[in-house]
C-alpha cells in the first residue's frame, strides 16, 4: 500500500520536555532506537522554529528523561539534558554548541 511513497519522519510517541529559544525548538527522542551511525541510543535534535527544518542532532546513550535546558558560560552556549532508561542508570549530559557569530544570553 505504501510502496513508492516517501513518508517523512513522523516522530515517536512519548512525553518529553522541550526548550524553545528565539529561533530553535530543541527536543530529544523519548525512546531508544538504533541509529545508522551509533549503537542503541537516542538523538537530541534542534529544529528551526519558523520552518520545522532539522538543523542539528547529537547522539545520546539513552532516551531523554527530563526537559532540556540551555545556559551560557563565558560566551559559550550549552544545552544540557537528562537521559536514562532500561539498564542505563542515567546522567545529565551537556553539549556545547558550535562557535558561530557572537552569541548573547538572549541569542540563538
Amino acid at each position: 500500500m505504501l510502496r513508492g511513497i516517501n513518508v517523512p519522519k513522523t516522530g515517536q510517541t512519548g512525553n518529553v520536555g522541550v526548550v524553545v529559544t528565539k529561533t530553535l525548538v530543541i527536543v530529544g527522542d523519548p525512546l531508544v532506537t538504533t541509529t545508522p551511525d551509533h549503537p542503541r541510543g537516542a538523538m537530541l535534535r534542534a529544529y528551526e522554529k519558523l520552518t520545522g527544518k532539522e538543523v542539528g542532532a547529537v547522539y545520546m546513550p539513552a532516551a531523554q528523561s527530563g526537559s532540556p535546558m540551555t545556559y551560557m558560560i563565558d560566551g559559550k552556549q550549552y544545552v544540557i539534558v537528562a537521559v536514562s532508561g532500561g539498564a542505563y542508570s542515567g546522567e545529565y549530559i551537556a553539549y556545547a554548541l558550535p562557535n558561530t557569530a557572537t552569541r548573547t544570553s538572549t541569542g540563538r
